[in-house]
């Protein structure tokens, strides 16, 4: 339970019908991510599509002093392959109990939540009233109950081979690299995202 800000599942909207998307489309048309281009493209134009095909399912994050949205996270359940010769003893046994290992490679299969998107609001500065952490922290606290319900212990994420973000995953948030996936975007073109996991 968190005190400070409000995390809203979509969902609770998508149950009014017309009447409910009408009122997310307001809620997202004060959003603003000039930093990250595919965050907000995601919000205001799939978030809504993915939740109703059970692809995923985005939070919106409200500050209920300010009455808007600060920021947004979306949870989803994917397959990764995991090489595990970089992670310590105690990282590989963890991985090995969730997972199943190729024989021929070494490498573990499991299905893993994946906090696929995340984004503060940049508009009208609005971005001064979360910091990225406590948003990251609000995703994997989303994470940690869902893990109550149905198990499973890693949780991973995708970033841009950018070193202030990775030092943010890696050293504020013990995050650690383990592939790369090339990805096409209509902004950048084709470019590499570097993933990173965490054990819960």
């Amino acid at each position: 339970m968190n005190d400070e800000f409000l995390i809203l599942n979509i969902k609770e909207y998508l149950k009014l019908g017309t009447d409910g998307e009408i009122m997310l489309h307001q809620i997202f048309s004060s959003f603003s991510c000039k930093l990250n281009s595919d965050v907000e493209r995601f919000l205001l134009n799939q978030s809504i599509e993915f939740t109703k095909k059970n692809q995923s399912v985005t939070y919106i994050v409200i500050s209920p002093t300010q009455g808007t949205i600060v920021g947004y996270f979306t949870i989803t359940i994917k397959p990764i392959t995991i090489n595990v010769e970089t992670f310590s003893n105690t990282v590989k046994r963890k991985i090995a109990r969730v997972s199943e290992q190729n024989t021929e490679t070494g490498n573990y299969s499991l299905s893993a939540y994946l906090i696929a998107q995340l984004g503060k609001n940049y508009s009208d500065s609005v971005n001064e009233l979360i910091t990225g952490r406590q948003l990251l922290d609000l995703a994997i606290e989303k994470i940690k109950e869902l893990q109550y319900m149905v198990g499973g212990m890693v949780v991973f994420l995708e970033a841009e081979n950018n070193e202030k973000l990775l030092n943010f995953y890696e050293i504020q948030n013990n995050f650690k690299q383990f592939a790369t996936r090339e990805t096409l975007s209509s902004v950048a073109g084709n470019h590499n995202l570097i993933q990173l996991l965490k054990i819960l």
